[in-house]
């Protein structure tokens, strides 16, 4: 018991003390003191928690949060309406909470919107919901294939005793009472619906589609960032230490990667890799490396001349030794600086492509191809649809500069 309470005072203790000590938590102390990063840093990780739960989170949990419901397009913000949700006559097969947590929940019904509703013992009728014509359209259902997913060509059966005999997909029957039926009708067939940012030219829910969207953005960020960190420290560190004939190389190759615009490099790449969504990740990872290839090497070049390292040579210590325990450590600060840098630059170019149709493809969503959908509305007094993705861009990419900033004069020595 003494043990524990130790531990958990020298635990307040640390994080109560007024002074810090570690090169770290002053770096970290003074990068919370700059309101601009600091807050630019809570944005992004709220987006990164969203991101991550997705689709336990959207309202539309389908896979791509693609739901189509056309009789509702390009409507506003803030728009609401009724919904039938008709059994499909299908049996889906159960997927595990991680499978649904990344790609979403298969729909087992088609939501058709209306203006008015009638259930009866054996049917339910409405009245479609439509603005564009005066002319109003009903349809209706057996009130069991509302309900329940029929077998093709065994419609339900009266037993006459106020029950249906039903015959489901999955070769079961089943007995129900017509009142039952009518009952869950009302309580979970019938759904009304806010769509806060309105839906898209196709009937999709604009906060699901935006949603999922971050998906994208953010993991082409990390995924690209990691990859560019890979191949540029490695380079950088071989160039830098060994000199000679392997810093020409390597230099030779930043050079001729420098002079090649990264949009067209990212663009050459795509097109030999195919369009996809990891294709996306590998292209634009593959074209970010240069920069941190180019710091990596001079911070090396510069590091390896301390007696420190004279030292550890003097001790016979390995190459790989020196390079991973007494170099490496020492290029980290300036690194983080370029990936968070490279961070925004990745979602930028990401979008860019996406816009392009060369980038992830339909029907995933991202904030790119959202804008690209969109843009021809802002004639016709929808221009919010292109706005909307195109503030996440902006608000994300602006999050990360402002981080790498604060990142640069956190680890600034000579700062405040």
């Amino acid at each position: 018991m003494e043990k524990r309470k130790k531990k958990i005072l020298s635990f307040l203790r640390f994080f109560n003390r007024k002074e810090a000590i570690t090169p770290g938590e002053i770096a970290w102390k003074k990068f919370r003191r700059n309101s601009l990063a600091f807050g630019g840093f809570i944005f992004i990780v709220i987006s990164l928690l969203i991101a991550i739960l997705g689709y336990l989170i959207t309202p539309d949990s389908s896979p791509h949060a693609n739901e189509q419901v056309l009789e509702i397009a390009t409507r506003k913000p803030g728009f609401r309406s009724y919904f039938l949700k008709v059994r499909k006559n299908e049996i889906l097969s159960e997927k595990g909470f991680f499978n649904e947590l990344f790609y979403g929940k298969s729909l087992c019904y088609i939501s058709i919107p209306f203006h008015n509703i009638q259930v009866f013992d054996e049917r339910v009728e409405i009245q479609e919901f439509t603005e564009f014509t005066e002319e109003k359209f009903t349809r209706s259902w057996h009130i069991a294939d509302v309900v329940y997913p029929l077998a093709f060509g065994k419609p339900p059966v009266n037993t006459g005793d106020g029950n249906w005999l039903i015959h489901l997909a999955n070769g079961e029957d089943l007995t129900v009472s017509h009142q039952t039926l009518i009952n869950r009708v009302k309580s979970e067939n019938i759904q009304k619906r806010l769509f806060l940012l309105g839906t898209d030219r196709y009937g999709r829910d604009m906060l699901s589609r935006m949603i999922i969207g971050a998906r994208v953005s953010l993991s082409v960020g990390f995924i690209a960032v990691i990859i560019s960190l890979f191949i540029g420290t490695i380079l950088g560190l071989l160039a830098g230490y060994y000199g000679g004939r392997t810093d020409d190389f390597i230099m030779w190759l930043i050079n001729v990667i420098w002079t090649v615009p990264t949009l067209l490099m990212v663009i050459a790449i795509t097109l030999v890799l195919g369009r996809g969504f990891w294709q996306v990740f590998v292209a634009v990872g593959l074209t970010m490396w240069v920069e941190v290839a180019r710091v990596v090497r001079g911070q090396v070049m510069s590091i390896k001349e301390n007696e420190y390292i004279e030292a550890a040579r003097a001790l016979g210590y390995p190459n790989s030794r020196i390079l991973r325990r007494h170099i490496l450590p020492n290029v980290i600060d300036p690194v983080i600086i370029i990936s968070a840098a490279n961070f925004s630059s990745a979602i930028l170019i990401e979008a860019g492509l996406s816009f392009l149709g060369i980038g992830v493809q339909p029907p995933v969503p991202s904030w790119g191809s959202m804008i690209r959908d969109h843009y021809g509305f802002i004639i016709v007094d929808l221009g919010y649809l292109a706005f909307i993705p195109g503030l996440a861009i902006m608000l994300m990419v602006l999050s990360f500069t402002l981080v790498g900033n604060g990142l640069r004069d956190a680890f600034d020595p000579k700062g405040k």
